[in-house]
């Protein structure tokens, strides 16, 4: 019984302090702490090709994160664009994904970052529709957006 008791008496040991270690945070980076708000939608008559959503991000975490992409079940197919203003037109550009920086906000505007709507439903302002932000290491975040008049 002897040569049992020392190795066990080790081993809950060092369990208590890896429980303890792990608790405090040290091990491994802790995670980002991801939050959306200012979050809407630009109204559109029904049958119009498109429109846009624009959300605010802040990361109030330790370590970065990655907006992979955002749906709505409510208003079909979305996808993160970004538009690049030269002289004359801008052009609008796929993105793959939006990297949220610790400590940082990410803010998207018309005629910059936004998540475009394809053949969105007819959206009227003052209603209120779910969105979900999809992110690497968070998650879904599931936000209340408005639609608003606006430019899209």
């Amino acid at each position: 019984m002897r040569s049992v008791a020392a190795p066990l008496g080790a081993c809950c040991a060092a369990l208590v302090l890896l429980t303890a270690y792990t608790s405090t945070g040290a091990a491994g980076d802790a995670p980002p702490r991801i939050t959306v708000g200012s979050a809407r939608i630009v109204a559109v008559p029904a049958g119009f090709g498109s429109t846009a959503a624009y959300f605010e991000i802040r990361n109030t975490g330790p370590s970065k994160d990655t907006l992979l992409y955002a749906d709505s079940t409510e208003l079909g197919v979305s996808v993160l664009r970004r538009s690049e203003r030269r002289t004359g037109a801008g052009r609008v550009y796929p993105v793959r994904a939006v990297d949220v920086p610790a400590g940082g906000t990410v803010r998207m505007a018309p005629g910059s970052l936004r998540v475009m709507i394809l053949d969105p439903p007819e959206l009227r302002a003052g209603q209120t529709l779910p969105y979900n932000l999809w992110f690497r290491e968070s998650g879904r975040v599931t936000v209340e957006a408005t639609v608003t008049e606006g430019t899209r």
